[in-house]
């Protein structure tokens, strides 16, 4: 496994699963579909659409950076986009918040940082 991304799975945990599927499903313009417990623990998931064959394909890092304490909601998933400013143009209406507009980040694109309905911080990145 050695130089293979390790990451292959992620979980942004909800009060309102329907809330929170709404969101997600008009900012990306995607479905998600209901997924069974596989705990038999009660929980309810909706899924992303996904290729489980493609594992460790995902992007990934830690940051270290001033605003951005460790702990609670220091991990941040970044959605693919080809243009961040598109789906930023729906969060809004989709009941969530734009926390840092399109921003440049050198020669590895752009990234607008939202929050969710649910209060979690996410990213969208493009190329451009």
């Amino acid at each position: 496994m050695k130089n293979e991304n390790p990451v292959v799975w992620f979980e942004i945990y909800v009060d309102d699963l329907e809330r929170a599927t709404s969101f997600y499903e008009k900012v990306f313009k995607t479905e998600l579909s209901e997924i069974g417990d596989p705990t038999n623990e009660g929980l309810k998931m909706m899924a992303f659409p996904q290729n489980m064959e493609s594992q460790g394909k995902t992007g990934g890092a830690l940051v270290k950076t001033e605003g951005m304490p460790a702990g609670g909601n220091s991990t941040v998933v970044y959605f693919y986009s080809e243009d961040c400013s598109t789906e930023e143009a729906r969060v809004k209406d989709a009941g969530g918040e734009v926390l840092r507009s399109k921003m440049s980040i050198g020669e590895f694109g752009f990234v607008s940082i939202i929050k969710d309905t649910e209060g979690n911080m996410i990213g969208i990145h493009s190329m451009k």
